[in-house]
C-alpha cells in the first residue's frame, strides 16, 4: 500500500481539483469574438460572435446570444442563436430559445413558445463541419433526382 509505485492513479488525476465542475463559463456581459473550442461543457450566458465547437455540451442561458454557427454533441438553448446548429446526439429548444438558421440534430426536444426561423434536418447521419454551399447544392440536386424516380412524383 505505501511502496515504492504509491503514485495516484491516472483516473484520480484527470479532474485537477474536486467538486470543481468541469464546465466553461461565458458570462453574462461578457463579449467573445472568435472561435470557441472546448473538450469540456460550456455555458453561454454572454454573447459568443463566431463558432463554437464543443465536444460535449453547449448550454445557452436565456441572456446568452451566440452569432455564429454551433457544432456540439448535447446543446440545450434557452438564448439566441444567429447561425447553423449541429447536435450529434440532442437539442433542447427551450421556450425563450429564438433560433435564425438552420438545425441539424439526432433528436430535438422543443418547449412551448420557441421559435425557430429555418429548417431542421433530424436523423442519425449529421453532415461534416465543411459547411460547403457546394456540398449543400449537391445534396439537393441528389434529391431531387430521388424524388423525380419516385413512381407516380
Amino acid at each position: 500500500m505505501f511502496g515504492k509505485n504509491s503514485k495516484p492513479h491516472k483516473s484520480a488525476m484527470k479532474n485537477n481539483t474536486p467538486g470543481q465542475p468541469n464546465i466553461n463559463i461565458i458570462s453574462a456581459g461578457s463579449v467573445l469574438t472568435g472561435t470557441l473550442k472546448s473538450k469540456s461543457d460550456l455555458r453561454i450566458s454572454g454573447t459568443v460572435e463566431g463558432e463554437v465547437n464543443a465536444d460535449s455540451k453547449c448550454i445557452v442561458s436565456e441572456s446568452g446570444m451566440v452569432k455564429g454557427d454551433i457544432i456540439t454533441k448535447e446543446a440545450d438553448i434557452a438564448g439566441t442563436i444567429e447561425g447553423e446548429i449541429k447536435v450529434a446526439n440532442r437539442l433542447i429548444l427551450r421556450s425563450s430559445a429564438k433560433i435564425i438558421g438552420d438545425i441539424q440534430t439526432k433528436v430535438l426536444m422543443v418547449e412551448e413558445g420557441a421559435r425557430m426561423d429555418g429548417s431542421c434536418k433530424m436523423g442519425d447521419q449529421i453532415t461534416d463541419d465543411s459547411g460547403s454551399k457546394d456540398k449543400d447544392q449537391n445534396q439537393k440536386a441528389s434529391w431531387k433526382k430521388e424524388t423525380e424516380k419516385t413512381p407516380g412524383a
